[in-house]
């Protein structure tokens, strides 16, 4: 981006080449599709992200429900096959089997990982189910999906700028790999009589 500030200074430098000016002015575009394109991609994508994951909130408010467990024994032995969110935080030795009542009726008895530091029978928790009483992981809540929503525009303006910024380093590249070929299509002319007398050199 330095070629930005260089472009006054090439302005009536006698030294400068079509090239630099050139060079200035893809800064400058780049700049301008950075300071446009990137929160423009950020809001996009943050907006889209957003409406998804409320959507999904409200399906899982819908779908999911809390339910009262009751601690039959403790179990023993290797850890259950358990959502790790739900399992988060929590030791083995808070793995249950109990029994609750879904929200259609049903009873029903289950291993299950209780948030009870020493769980002893008729000890009373809750957990999530769906509508037949199956457990479930806790349905997201808004705060959580506004984070990820604006994490994902953050990540699609960061995207923006890194392929801005690429693009304007490819045509760079090109410009300088062209001067240098012009460079040596000159010195290629002018080297063989480089220094000879009556030459003109």
């Amino acid at each position: 981006m330095r070629a930005i500030s260089g472009l006054w200074r090439w302005r009536h430098n006698p030294l400068r080449r079509r090239t630099d000016v050139i060079e200035g002015w893809v800064a400058l575009a780049a700049l301008s599709l950075i300071l446009v394109v990137a929160p423009w991609a950020g809001s996009l994508v943050g907006g889209l992200a957003q409406d998804t994951l409320q959507k999904s909130v409200r399906e899982q408010r819908a779908s999911r429900h809390l339910v009262t467990a009751t601690v039959l024994r403790e179990l023993d032995g290797s850890p259950l096959d358990s959502d790790p969110e739900a399992a988060t935080g929590r030791s083995a030795r808070s793995q249950v089997m109990a029994d609750w009542t879904a929200p259609d009726g049903s009873v029903h008895r289950a291993p299950v990982i209780a948030g009870l530091d020493s769980p002893q029978p008729g000890d009373r928790f809750t957990i999530w189910t769906d509508r037949s009483g199956r457990p479930v992981a806790r349905p997201l809540d808004s705060a959580t999906a506004r984070t990820h929503a604006a994490l994902a525009g953050f990540g699609a303006a960061l995207i923006a700028v890194g392929l801005v910024e690429s693009g304007r380093r490819l045509i760079l590249w090109r410009m300088v790999r062209r001067r240098y070929a012009c460079w040596d299509q000159a010195w290629d002319k002018a080297g063989p009589d480089w220094g000879r007398t009556g030459t003109g050199s």
